[in-house]
């Protein structure tokens, strides 16, 4: 259990800092501030699809790669709690076309790259 919690700990740091950063770089070439995290969690779909799809194959390499990389890296590049903050203030500020576009396009989009990911790493 504790070297479990090593590898997830290790891989949030960088997660975490990635995110800040991407977040950061493209947000002045959006035109809201949420389209950052859209952007970052559909990333992190994908590459949690190809993770997992590659983990079965590595056995008891694949389980610590996935703690680091999944857990750890990918858990903190993506957000569900901002993703959830910034709907709710786009529903604040009324601007409900867009919080139906988030949300569907979150979900949605989210499935879509978590099977292409998955598809991939299959094949």
């Amino acid at each position: 259990m504790g070297n479990d919690a090593l590898f997830v700990a290790v891989g949030a740091v960088p997660g975490a800092w990635l995110r800040f950063r991407v977040v950061n770089h493209f947000e002045p070439m959006l035109p809201r501030k949420h389209w950052g995290t859209f952007g970052v969690n559909l990333i992190a779909c994908f590459a949690l699809g190809l993770l997992v799809s590659l983990e079965a194959s590595c056995g008891a390499a694949g389980h610590r790669t996935l703690l680091l990389l999944g857990t750890g890296f990918l858990g903190s590049f993506s957000t569900f709690s901002t993703w959830v903050a910034e709907l709710r203030e786009t529903l604040r500020l009324h601007q409900r076309r867009e919080a139906f576009l988030l949300c569907g396009g979150s979900v949605l989009g989210g499935l879509l790259a978590m099977t292409a990911g998955l598809a991939l790493g299959t094949s």
